[in-house]
């Protein structure tokens, strides 16, 4: 009897939407050669990472097992799938392998990160990979953009099929359609575990088309009296070719705003998976056409601060901008955690009079994930003995995993962290990794254990006071010291200046203090970082973060 063991450890995206990253190993316990299934970014919120560009998965786990990584396969080309990839190759160094037209996307992620771009490897369809004990293939399958792949991963007692992210579409419009006869086949042959996408576990109805939509949005856009904007994910080529066909049909000239957007076109045209496009026409153009024959398709469909939406909605974009009786198409959803950003624009948009249309309906917008109805489906094509539940939050994953026990499977929750042994009849806990996340701050990147994100947040919640002293060749002050305030009132209780009355109470302080205190840098601080807190206490009934700066002369 074999003592190798197959594993599944997800590192992101099991508990959370967004910054998928899954770890697949087989082998002797300990010795396993593993991969890595996608390595994708979440985003930050002001609340709870101010300032934060992207948040990856922290690969601290798989980086110490290196050696044994044999390669990284990204499913699609979504950000939350692949926009780790360029910031985190370089802890990994393994071949990244993927189709055509997420290879194209995944390409622009290394060159802009400054890594080898040659370390990508497109792989056709057909073809079966031998990467250490796995047999691989790509699936295609139904999503929101083109070439999006489920795998089968084979080992030598096992076969599993990761679905990615999935919809059951049959005219999907950009991109393969749902291939039933594939997945009916690859059950007829048995499958032993499913890892499978659980975005849309409680939405009770059937999932639509893509093909569903256009007539809805070409009305929309006929009957519309002025400018019509519209928004969605970038990444969405299949929707944005769907809103440029209606604009088209309505009689409107079509401009893309957004180097997102932009990008994602010219990557599918060059890719030969746009072939009816509609023709656009660059801004400088645009803004010459009168706003009834005029539709821009634009970015930021999340609330995104610096995107093309935001810019609109607080004033003006390359030139354009919204007035009364224009029409805000938004042909999306909003990921949870991004409504309040959105909202933001929504009420915008409204002080200027626009009409704002949202998908509250239904009419303008279909997900790229399958409904309950069409993963029962996907349960009954493969027929797997256990179903993993993945990418979703817990609260996704618990009622996967009961609906597919309540359907005769096996079922186990593992979030991100939570290591599963696949060998045997029953998925069994094999181990708790500390998982974390890493923080794309700028050009740095740190882990969320660093502190930086909670000092920020906290002067954030804080203030900052900033105080000064100097400390002459005998050890005594030279001149008082003096405060800086940031972020908090200016005046207190005693309706003076909070700086002045900070710089009298140390002045008084410092008078006080005996010599071994003066002389040590690290008691003086101390003593004058209390004094600043409980006088802001008393004066504006706060603590604010203190940093207190000692300079001492030399003879």
């Amino acid at each position: 009897m074999s003592n190798d063991r197959l594993i599944y450890l997800p590192l992101g995206g099991a508990g959370e939407v967004g910054m998928n990253a899954y770890v697949y190993g087989y082998g002797p316990k300990g010795r396993e050669r593993l991969i890595l299934v996608d390595v994708g970014v979440t985003f930050p919120d002001m609340d709870g990472t101010p300032g934060v560009d992207l948040i990856m998965a922290d690969m601290a786990w798989l980086e110490a097992r290196r050696d044994r990584l044999d390669a990284i396969f990204i499913t699609h080309a979504h950000e939350d799938h692949v926009g780790g990839l360029g910031h985190l190759w370089s802890r990994l160094r393994a071949p990244v392998y993927c189709r055509d037209f997420t290879a194209r996307i995944a390409a622009k992620k290394m060159l802009e990160a400054g890594q080898p771009v040659d370390e990508i490897i497109t792989v056709p369809l057909e073809e079966t990979l031998e990467i250490g004990p796995f047999k691989i293939r790509f699936l295609p399958i139904a999503h929101s953009l083109p070439e999006a792949s489920a795998m089968l991963i084979e080992t030598p007692h096992q076969r599993l099929v990761h679905t990615g992210d999935f919809k059951l579409d049959m005219a999907p419009g950009v991109g393969e359609a749902f291939d039933e006869e594939m997945f009916q086949a690859i059950g007829d042959s048995g499958v032993d575990v499913m890892v499978c996408d659980s975005t849309n576990i409680f939405s009770p109805h059937p999932g639509r088309s893509e093909s569903s939509l256009p007539h809805a949005i070409t009305e929309l856009v006929k009957e519309a009296p002025g400018l019509v904007v519209a928004t969605t994910f970038a990444s969405n080529v299949a929707r944005v070719r769907t809103l440029a066909k209606a604009g088209r049909a309505a009689g409107r000239s079509i401009c893309l705003l957004g180097r997102a957007m932009q990008t994602m076109v010219r990557t599918a045209t060059e890719a030969g998976l746009l072939h009816d496009f509609p023709p656009t026409i660059p801004a400088e153009e645009a803004n010459e056409i009168p706003r009834e024959n005029l539709m821009l398709i634009v970015t930021g469909s999340q609330g995104e601060r610096r995107a093309a939406s935001a810019q609109l909605a607080r004033g003006s974009y390359l030139g354009f901008s919204l007035k009364e009786g224009d029409t805000f198409l938004f042909s999306s959803m909003t990921i949870p955690g991004n409504e309040r950003d959105v909202l933001k624009i929504v009420n915008a948009l409204s002080e200027k009079g626009v009409d704002v249309v949202d998908n509250s309906q239904g009419q303008y917008h279909v997900s790229g994930h399958a409904n309950r109805p069409d993963l029962e489906r996907m349960h009954d094509l493969v027929r797997p003995r256990i179903l993993v539940p993945m990418h979703g939050e817990h609260r996704h994953l618990r009622k996967h995993a009961l609906h597919a026990q309540s359907r005769g499977m096996v079922s186990a929750i593992a979030p991100n962290g939570v290591m599963l042994d696949l060998s045997g009849p029953e998925p069994v806990v094999a181990e708790y990794v500390d998982t974390g996340r890493l923080y794309l701050d700028g050009t740095a990147i740190y882990g969320a254990m660093d502190g930086i994100v909670r000092e920020r947040i906290r002067m954030a919640l804080n203030g900052l006071v900033m105080v000064t002293l100097i400390i002459d060749e005998d050890g005594q002050p030279l001149g008082d010291a003096w405060a800086d305030c940031m972020g908090l009132a200016r005046e207190g209780r005693s309706r003076k200046p909070l700086n002045e009355v900070i710089e009298d109470e140390l002045a008084e302080e410092v008078a006080r203090l005996p010599k071994k205190v003066l002389g040590n840098d690290d008691k003086l601080i101390e003593q004058i970082r209390r004094r600043v807190r409980s006088t802001c206490v008393d004066e504006i009934g706060k603590k604010p973060e203190v940093t207190v700066v000692v300079s001492r002369l030399s003879d």
